[in-house]
């Protein structure tokens, strides 16, 4: 069964994402555009085109030439937009990086995009000065000043004229992100993302989410990932909103932020809706602006949604989405009723199936299957590896997400884990997420992930590491008697750890893999 939007489909403007964006800044010309959190340093919507038109230009003097690739190595900060723009303006493609990486992973990414061009900041100039060596990098940028780097203003300095360049883009075909992601499986490869699949999913999230000019967003989720890039950078400034910008996650600094600028709505993923339903810190601050919270990345567990909603008085809504789909698919809307464990209905110009892995037929309403996607947000496909991209996507356009989950009578999506993380005990599956959400709601918990634990009778079983909140007590029988009263018995988590925190990636995913490791180390040493 072929599952649709409860929203009548969108028109798609075929225009270039600076055009698109850009198309209406010329109403509020003296708002704030991007504030940075830490310095108070403000962008106008006026000098945030001029600097962007500028960019372009100054790139395209340097030798940017349409299709060539410009890596972004940095945190959230207003520059961020201007260099991002810039280049999309000019016709080249971002690459956009992981600033945490090492100079190992930067280099891999930079080799495998062929950037030509890199920016960064000074604290990260060393580990790109080692990255690029070996890469088709010709010229390092740099936020600020630094010896050995040009200091990204030199772009915009001998530019007058403001228009940028005449770079001919077409939309449908040309890219303007090459963000990375690991898809369903393997090494983290590039999903080529043309300007149409961003302009197209900026249309159909709109058309729901209807951000206004008079919105304040925090910026504290990463640019690099597309769900930053798209949900905040792209979708704020498209609709006239301020963002305020923070390069790191600090959260007295998050707070802080939020009572300073009366931020109104926040875009986060579960660890930080998890510290607002749960940190004493919150009750030092006012939050009385803050009134729309959505959460994406990962599951957010019942429990921390609701208690985070009642705490700050502010709704808390689940969307879901993936980088190779620009990425929204599916959002729970501000105007329509909320279901806090759905991850909403899908966008307009959006199809989805659950399908059965073990038939490949559509499954049941209301039965587990993997999520299949078709849209114009789709990606155009993986950089390098056509491989891949017929993995991922097949011959009717159907992309392959790896995530199952289910839906309910009104076409609500439930998505309750990855493919690949699946616990089979006795040959059953058991979502890892599931569990979490269980062990999440007792009082004592602070945060938990659940993963396969090998056992020789049953093939696999759960193992939940806990994190304890401070001054609470708990015992591995208390958890397992806890999950046992509230799930099905193959559903039951078997074996806990207790562990001062969870791995996770800045997106908030759990590091399952090196919990699973550690496990898998740990059993088979004994």
């Amino acid at each position: 069964m072929i599952y649709r939007s409860p929203f009548p489909d969108v028109d798609i403007p075929v225009l270039s994402l600076p055009a698109f964006v850009f198309e209406h800044t010329d109403r509020w010309p003296d708002r704030a555009a991007l504030i940075d959190g830490p310095t108070d340093r403000t962008l106008t919507y006026a000098q945030l085109r001029s600097a962007v038109s500028r960019t372009a230009a100054g790139l395209a003097a340097r030798g940017l030439a349409k299709g060539d690739v410009f890596a972004i190595y940095s945190p959230n900060l207003p520059e961020y937009a201007v260099a991002f723009f810039g280049v999309a303006a000019a016709g080249g493609v971002n690459t956009t990086i992981n600033p945490t990486y090492t100079a190992a992973e930067l280099g891999r990414q930079l080799k495998d995009s062929g950037a030509k061009y890199l920016v960064t900041i000074p604290q990260l100039l060393d580990t790109s000065r080692e990255a690029v060596t070996g890469t088709a990098v010709e010229e390092i940028f740099v936020f600020g000043d630094a010896e050995g780097a040009t200091p990204f203003t030199t772009l915009m300095a001998d530019m007058v004229e403001p228009n940028p360049p005449s770079a001919t883009i077409d939309p449908r075909e040309d890219l303007v992100a090459l963000p990375y992601s690991s898809g369903t499986t393997g090494l983290p490869k590039g999903v080529m993302l043309t300007h149409y699949n961003l302009v197209a999913n900026l249309t159909q999230v709109d058309r729901v989410e209807q951000t206004t000019d008079t919105e304040v967003l925090i910026g504290i989720l990463p640019f690099y990932h597309i769900y930053g890039m798209v949900a905040i950078m792209c979708n704020a400034l498209r609709s006239g909103a301020t963002v305020v910008t923070m390069p790191r996650f600090e959260l007295d600094q998050f707070l802080g932020l939020i009572q300073k600028h009366g931020i109104t709505t926040a875009y986060l993923v579960p660890p930080i809706v998890l510290a607002l339903a749960k940190h004493p810190a919150v009750d030092q601050y006012d939050l009385s602006t803050l009134n729309d919270i959505m959460s994406g990345a990962a599951p957010l567990p019942e429990s921390v949604a609701t208690t985070c909603a009642r705490r700050n008085n502010v709704i808390v809504r689940q969307a879901y989405g993936l980088t190779e789909t620009s990425p929204a698919t599916h959002i729970n809307p501000r105007t329509r009723a909320i279901k806090v464990t759905s991850v909403g209905t899908a966008l307009p110009n959006t199809e989805y199936r659950i399908v059965d892995l073990a038939t490949m037929n559509d499954a049941p309403q209301g039965e587990l299957g993997e999520v299949w996607i078709r849209g114009p947000q789709v990606m155009k496909g993986y950089l390098h590896n056509p491989e891949a991209t017929r993995e991922m996507i097949d011959e009717e356009g159907w992309l392959h997400s790896g995530d199952i989950g289910r839906t309910d009578d009104n076409g609500y999506l439930y998505v309750v884990d990855r493919v690949k993380e699946l616990i089979k005990y006795n040959g059953l599956q058991v979502a890892p997420a599931e569990l979490e959400a269980v062990v999440q709601s007792h009082p004592a918990v602070a945060d938990v992930a659940v993963i396969p634990s090998p056992d020789e009778e049953a093939g696999e079983i759960a193992k939940a590491f806990v994190v304890v909140k401070p001054g609470a007590t708990l015992t591995a029988d208390e958890v397992i008697a806890f999950v046992a009263q509230r799930v099905s018995p193959q559903k039951k988590v078997r074996k806990v750890e207790f562990i001062d925190a969870i791995p996770k990636v800045p997106s908030g995913k759990i590091l399952r893999r090196e919990l699973v490791e550690r496990e898998r180390a740990a059993v088979s040493g004994r």
